[in-house]
C-alpha cells in the first residue's frame, strides 16, 4: 500500500516539474529591468520661435490719434536662439543665456487736395536678451520638464517715419536738413525708445527625437520694469504712459542641437 502511495506521489512531482518546464519554454523570456534616469549632462544650443501678446490697446490710441494705422491682434512673432550647458555639481541644474526680438509695421496714406499723398509708417519693435537658469525633471526617457527664468534686459520702440512722396533730390535733402524755420521739414524719422529690467519665468516641455536633437514648446511671462525712454538715442523722453510696455504671455518653442541622453 505504502508503495503504490509513494509510487503515485513520485509520478505527480513528475508532471507537475514538467508541466511548469513546459510553461517556462512557451513564456517569452523577461526584459532585462529598467535602466534608472540618471541626472542630466551636456548641453545644447538652438533656435527659438515665440508668439508674444500683449496689450496694444493704449497703442493703438496714440497711433489712431496721430493719424497712422492701428496693428491688427495682440500677437507678436519673436525670433531668438538660447544656449545652456548642465553643472554637475547640481544635478539637472543648467544655466545659459537666451535673446529674441520681433517687429510689428503699420501703414496709412492720407490723400491730399495739393496731389502728394502723406504716407506715415510706424515700426514697433520688441527685444530682450538675459542669463537662463532652468531646473530640468526627467519624465520618462526622451520627455522632460523644464522649469526657469530669465533675468536680463531689453525694451521696446517705435520708429515713426512721415512723407509727403516728393521726389528726393541729394541737395533738397540737405537743405531740408539745414532749415532753420520754425515749422521745420515736413518728412522727418524718428525714434522712440523704451529700456527696461526683463525677467521672464518659463515652464517647458522638451522632447528629444534623437540624442542630438531635441524639441521644445511651453508657455512664460515676459515681464517689464523700470522703464527709460530716449528719443533718437539721444534726448530723454517724459510723459509716457505706464500702459506703453510689451509685457505679456508668451507661447514658446525651439529646435536644439546637443546632448541628449535618454
Amino acid at each position: 500500500m505504502h508503495r503504490y502511495l509513494l509510487l503515485m506521489m513520485m509520478l505527480l512531482v513528475a508532471s507537475s516539474t514538467w508541466v511548469i518546464a513546459q510553461q517556462d519554454e512557451d513564456e517569452e523570456p523577461l526584459p532585462p529591468p529598467r535602466r534608472a534616469m540618471g541626472p542630466k549632462i551636456g548641453g545644447a544650443a538652438g533656435f527659438t520661435q515665440n508668439i508674444l501678446f500683449f496689450d496694444m490697446g493704449p497703442i493703438n490710441d496714440v497711433l489712431i490719434s496721430a493719424n497712422a494705422a492701428p496693428f491688427e491682434g495682440n500677437g507678436l512673432l519673436m525670433l531668438g536662439g538660447q544656449g545652456y550647458g548642465y553643472i554637475l555639481l547640481l544635478p539637472n541644474l543648467r544655466i545659459g543665456g537666451m535673446g529674441a526680438s520681433g517687429t510689428r509695421k503699420s501703414t496709412s496714406v492720407e490723400l491730399q487736395q495739393s496731389g502728394f499723398d502723406i504716407r506715415r509708417d510706424v515700426e514697433l519693435s520688441v527685444g530682450y536678451g538675459g542669463v537662463t537658469i532652468d531646473y530640468v525633471i526627467p519624465v520618462m526617457p526622451r520627455l522632460d520638464l523644464a522649469a526657469g527664468i530669465l533675468l536680463g534686459s531689453g525694451g521696446m520702440s517705435f520708429k515713426m517715419t512721415r512723407d509727403d512722396g516728393t521726389q528726393k533730390v541729394w541737395n533738397g535733402l540737405w537743405n531740408e536738413f539745414g532749415n532753420s524755420g520754425p515749422n521745420g521739414p515736413f518728412n522727418y524719422s524718428r525714434t522712440l525708445s523704451g529700456s527696461f529690467f526683463i525677467y521672464q519665468p518659463t515652464v517647458n516641455v522638451e522632447f528629444a527625437l534623437l540624442r542630438w536633437l531635441g524639441l521644445r514648446v511651453g508657455g512664460s511671462y515676459l515681464g517689464m520694469a523700470g522703464s527709460n525712454w530716449k528719443v533718437d538715442d539721444t534726448y530723454d523722453l517724459f510723459g509716457v504712459p505706464d500702459k506703453i510696455s510689451g509685457k505679456g504671455w508668451m507661447i514658446n518653442g525651439g529646435i536644439f542641437v546637443g546632448t541628449f541622453v535618454f
